[in-house]
């Protein structure tokens, strides 16, 4: 008896200890590896106070979403999302690139043109300025390389280092997908001005830009950068680089105006009638961005269905959509097509055009005869 007390004494003390071991490497981990980014202060909730999207504690939608999850909650979508098997939930091949030339691309002064980088991001060039939106370009979305699948392209249509000078830099909210330590510390000495929701500089600026070439903008507030115009306008998601961190930073669509072209990037949103009300206010748009990819049943307010999607490029007032957050990363359950092949075939329900274009592709968004292969398949 006295053996088996013993036993299970010493047993208690190794699980003591390790539970004590990981907390304090998790803790560490944390707050010395600099991908987390920085901390909202105290100075700053006050003055985050101000904003109609704050309740006191953190940033709210318009609507009560998403559900606060209790820690088994989480554990239980944890546990579903790394063992689940998806059939087809990424590409068997690397995805192939357009690959742009430096030199064109340093040079070039004609009409807007986009590029897309695959996900979420996106070089624009308007106006003789160039403009990066969301710019992931690491291989895991996630804080760690060991803690992410590799994303779907090996390589960039153009990598940092042979990038022009950047005027600026749009931010939708500080998840790693979209905002990410390494391409931020090699763009950010040829960076002019960062534009991002309230709170998102808080990393930035942890990663070594200056206060003065960053600016936070609430939801439905402008700046002007020389002849181009950017607004900061409502999604409803989410943010947080690390437990605890939940919605302390803002998230939000944006509107790029420029003398010719009205662009819409979408950020990461669920469906809701925030949509009509951009549209509505800065609409109609000559080519909207919109999210669409990385959705699923257990989190229908933060990400839209592709059919929902196509809707909201109708409710923006959009010409032309193209369908982004999708071709990059596996963060969810479906197939890595599903997303491309669903907006398409609700697309022409709609008859909203649907631009398809590979990664690197240059896009036109006035070119109304401007075709696209049907590359994925």
């Amino acid at each position: 008896m006295k053996t088996i007390k013993k036993y299970l004494k010493r047993m208690l003390v190794i699980i003591l200890s390790l539970i004590g071991f990981l907390v304090i490497a998790y803790l560490l981990f944390v707050n010395f590896y600099p991908s987390f980014g920085g901390d909202v202060s105290k100075e700053q909730q006050k003055e985050y106070a101000k904003s109609l999207n704050y309740n006191g504690k953190k940033f709210v939608n318009k609507n009560d979403v998403p559900k606060d999850l209790s820690f088994g909650e989480t554990v239980n979508l944890a546990y579903k999302f790394f063992t689940t098997k998806v059939p087809s939930g990424s590409p068997d091949n690397d995805i192939k690139v357009e690959k742009l030339d430096s030199v064109n691309v340093a040079d070039f002064k004609n009409d807007t043109r986009l590029v897309w980088y695959g996900h979420s991001a996106f070089l624009v060039q308007v106006e003789g300025k160039n403009v990066l939106i969301d710019p992931m370009f690491g291989t895991v979305a996630a804080p760690h390389p060991l803690l992410g699948g590799n994303r779907f392209n090996k390589e960039m249509p153009l990598e940092i280092e042979k990038l022009p000078n950047i005027d600026v830099v749009l931010i939708s909210h500080d998840h790693y997908d979209h905002l990410d330590y390494e391409s931020i510390t090699k763009l950010k000495d040829k960076v002019d001005m960062f534009y991002t929701p309230l709170g998102v500089g808080v990393h930035l600026k942890e990663w070594g830009v200056e206060s003065n070439r960053i600016v936070e903008l609430d939801w439905w507030q402008e700046a002007n950068y020389k002849d181009l115009l950017f607004a900061c306008t409502p999604a409803q998601h989410f943010s947080g680089r690390k437990f605890g961190s939940e919605q302390s930073t803002l998230w939000s669509s944006w509107v790029l105006t420029s003398t010719n072209d009205k662009l819409f990037f979408s950020g990461d949103s669920g469906y809701g009638s925030h949509f009509k009300e951009i549209g509505d206010k800065y609409g109609p748009f000559d080519f909207a961005m919109m999210e669409c990819g990385q959705y699923n049943a257990m989190w229908p307010d933060i990400h839209m269905f592709p059919e929902e999607t196509a809707q909201a490029g109708v409710d923006v007032k959009a010409k032309v959509i193209m369908p982004i957050h999708w071709g990059g990363f596996k963060l969810a359950l479906h197939s890595w097509i599903d997303p491309i092949e669903r907006v398409v075939k609700k697309g022409a329900e709609l008859n909203i055009p649907i631009a398809t274009p590979k990664i690197g592709e240059v896009i036109n968004p006035k070119d109304s005869l401007q075709v696209y292969d049907v590359w994925w398949k």
